[in-house]
């Protein structure tokens, strides 16, 4: 999980200001955006493990 996660930040980190308050998954009907995505996955919460798994399993991250 460690190397998703650190793919993760490197991906955020690369990402306009702008584009950090986009939607990028939804969750159970639920619009996710970059930013409560790197909060979840900050905290380590479960919500942030469902988070980074599916960016990968949706090769949006790789």
């Amino acid at each position: 999980m460690d190397e998703k996660k650190a793919k993760f930040y490197q991906s955020y980190a690369n990402l306009p200001l702008e584009l950090r308050s986009e939607i990028c998954l939804v969750i159970d009907g639920e619009p996710i955006t970059w930013n409560v995505a790197k909060l979840e996955i900050d905290t380590d919460t479960a919500k942030g493990n469902e988070i980074l798994q599916k960016l990968f399993d949706l090769l949006i991250l790789k």
